[in-house]
């Protein structure tokens, strides 16, 4: 969310700057143009006022045509502008420098043109930065009512140009530092906004993965999301009593119905007595008595694994699995079948070791299980650069692509191995037990016949286990 809302306050805060920073740009190139044309006409209102009195009848000679010229030539070699007083017919009564001339067309041609009407030339069009052109301002000189001659000033725009350059680059260095300033803003804003978004979205993630304990501090953020945080925590509350109300009715069910059960078996076998040796009901009826006493006992265990909490500890897991290896060896061996242990000599990782034991457990039980004599069943411990796994691979039949995405479900068993024991609970109790602490457990094929079972526990501590300080190292 913030990527999708950072970016779009961005974009509202450089179009804001921009519609601020054009018109201003603007208006600073169209003031300095403008104080440029007022300080030109200024000078041509001085030169029409030395001009008025000068006539045609007066010598060359006379003071008043030589003042002017002298202006006229100063004013040229000190700022660099073209500067004459003409006739109406174009004759220069006085310019500088004397190569100069009225051009017969363009801006210079439209002022003086203007003058002769007796009012001063207009505003010429803006000049940019970019662009190299002058500025041209005339003034009428005016004797006895009539226009007599025209003051025509024709400017380089260079230093003017100029000026506006270094204000538009004032101008963007104040843009580039209040959009800097803006991003800041944006980001602290999108940060305040988006914490307790974070933080719902941190643990919602927990109560999904089983950690129903989760809860979020409404202490920050806008007043819509600290409501919104209050009600996640009352949803959150209300979700935990469900469950752990379902897991004490089951825990309560297989519990109670335990002792009615063992007394239900022991009056069949008080039954079987008065009937003949090898009676075949009473063999099935303990048969499945039998079963349901396992899976009441599954049933508890289920429901005391969903509510336990993982004691994670930093161990070596190659002891661990080489002990519950050298357990089932008797069985293995009982049935004709090879139980091997291999991989890497040691391989830490970070497991709740009666949690993990029980995992293995049921997933060496469920390899011997369904491998015939005279076959193996191979253990490799392997360290990944996240994990440390533990395969268990069978040369039993296998499952389908179907019965591999159900394997682990509740109570699931694949119709081929409904006569063979167990509740469909086992692997069920080793992914909620794996799962409090980090860990997994996968399925695959193991070619070309046979089950691939993988435990992987993690490496590094996970983020949401419980603190470090709480978690005890063990050599």
């Amino acid at each position: 969310m913030r990527a999708r809302l950072l970016p779009l306050l961005i974009a509202l805060m450089a179009a804001v700057l921009l519609t601020l920073g054009f018109p201003l740009a603007v208006s600073v190139a169209a003031a300095e143009q403008q104080r440029l044309v007022i300080d030109r006409i200024d000078d041509t209102a001085r030169f029409a006022a030395l001009a008025q009195s000068i006539t045609d009848s007066l010598p060359a000679s006379d003071e008043r045509r030589l003042t002017l010229a002298t202006d006229l030539e100063l004013y040229a070699s000190v700022y660099g502008i073209r500067a004459g007083v003409f006739y109406r017919d174009d004759r220069a009564l006085a310019k500088a420098p004397e190569s100069w001339t009225l051009p017969l067309e363009g801006e210079g041609r439209t002022a003086f043109n203007e003058a002769l009407l007796g009012r001063r030339s207009h505003d010429p069009p803006q000049v940019w930065p970019w662009r190299d052109g002058r500025v041209v301002v005339a003034s009428p000189v005016v004797r006895d009512g009539d226009v007599v001659a025209v003051v025509v000033i024709d400017s380089p725009t260079d230093e003017m140009r100029s000026r506006i350059l270094r204000t538009w680059l004032l101008i963007a260095v104040g843009e580039a530092l209040a959009m800097l300033v803006a991003v800041g803003a944006a980001v602290r804003l999108t940060g305040w906004v988006l914490l307790p978004v974070r933080v719902l979205d941190a643990a919602t993630h927990d109560i999904a993965v089983g950690r129903m304990r989760s809860r979020v501090a409404a202490g920050g953020g806008p007043p819509e999301l600290r409501r919104l945080a209050r009600s996640f925590n009352e949803m959150a509350d209300n979700v935990e009593d469900v469950l752990e109300q379902q897991r004490a009715f089951v825990a309560d069910a297989s519990h109670q119905l335990r002792n009615p059960l063992a007394a239900l078996l022991l009056r069949i076998e008080l039954l079987a007595l008065e009937l003949p040796e090898g009676n075949e009901e009473i063999a099935a009826v303990r048969t499945e008595g039998k079963r349901l006493a396992r899976v009441l006992d599954d049933l508890l265990d289920l429901a005391l694994a969903e509510h336990a909490e993982a004691d994670l500890q930093l161990i070596d897991i190659v002891p661990l699995t080489a002990e519950r290896v050298a357990s089932w060896r008797p069985m293995a061996d009982e049935k004709g079948v090879t139980l091997i242990q291999g991989g890497a000599p040691a391989a830490t990782a970070w497991a709740d070791p009666i949690a993990l034991s029980s995992a293995l457990d049921a997933v060496i039980d469920n390899a011997l299980k369904f491998t015939p004599a005279g076959q193996d069943v191979t253990v490799t411990v392997s360290a990944g650069p996240t994990t440390t796994s533990v395969e268990v691979a069978d040369r039993g039949p296998g499952l389908t692509e179907q019965e591999l995405e159900r394997v682990g479900d509740r109570f699931w068993r694949s119709t081929r191995h409904q006569n063979v024991s167990g509740s469909g609970l086992g692997l069920s109790i080793s992914r909620v037990l794996l799962s409090v602490g980090g860990g997994s457990i996968a399925y695959a094929h193991h070619e070309p016949h046979g089950l691939r079972v993988t435990v992987s526990v993690p490496r590094e501590l996970p983020h949401n286990c419980p603190s470090r300080e709480d978690v005890r190292r063990t050599p």
